[in-house]
């Protein structure tokens, strides 16, 4: 039986699809940040959850784009709404992977320029909202402004916002 794989994806930067003008993307790696605990009692340190790891993607477009190079940093509280769409192909069957990223831009790297050679534009973004969705179903979604943290539909943050009265 042969995985699913990745056949092959797009890219939307506020509804701006970029089929053809994209190289790769690298989505945010998700990691708690964890403390070691042990008090007395204790034969081993447990791992307490501190929270999320900043979440930081990127991608890289084959053109010098202007509209992205134009939302560098935060502007007036501007928030870049980045989507990859993929589809996910096995023996029978093709499965949709939606990941919607929101953040600014921290880096804009063109590379090194060379006469007769593609220019890349990569672009780093600071996420401040993360989601990931296979086959319609919302399996990660992450709102650092809004504290939620869902995993498989539940909400992890639920009792530590009704705990400060938010």
């Amino acid at each position: 039986m042969i995985p699913k794989i990745l056949k092959n994806f797009n890219l939307f930067i506020d509804g701006r699809g970029y089929v053809g003008k994209v190289e790769e993307v690298n989505p945010p790696k998700l990691n708690i940040k964890t403390e070691e605990f042990r008090a007395g009692g204790m034969d081993s340190p447990a791992m307490i959850d501190m929270g999320i790891e900043k979440l930081e993607g990127s991608f890289t477009l084959l053109e010098f784009d202007k509209n992205v190079l134009k939302q560098f940093g935060l502007i007036a509280g501007n928030v870049v709404s980045v989507t990859l769409r993929g589809a996910l192909q096995d023996e029978t069957s093709v499965s949709p992977i939606i990941i919607k990223l929101r953040g600014m831009y921290t880096e804009i790297d063109m590379g090194k320029l060379s006469a007769g050679e593609k220019g890349t534009l990569q672009c780093t973004i600071a996420c401040r909202y993360y989601s990931l969705e296979i086959d319609g179903e919302q399996l990660i979604e992450i709102d650092i402004d809004n504290m939620t943290r869902k995993i498989g539909g539940q909400d992890k943050m639920v009792d530590v916002r009704k705990a400060l009265g938010i």
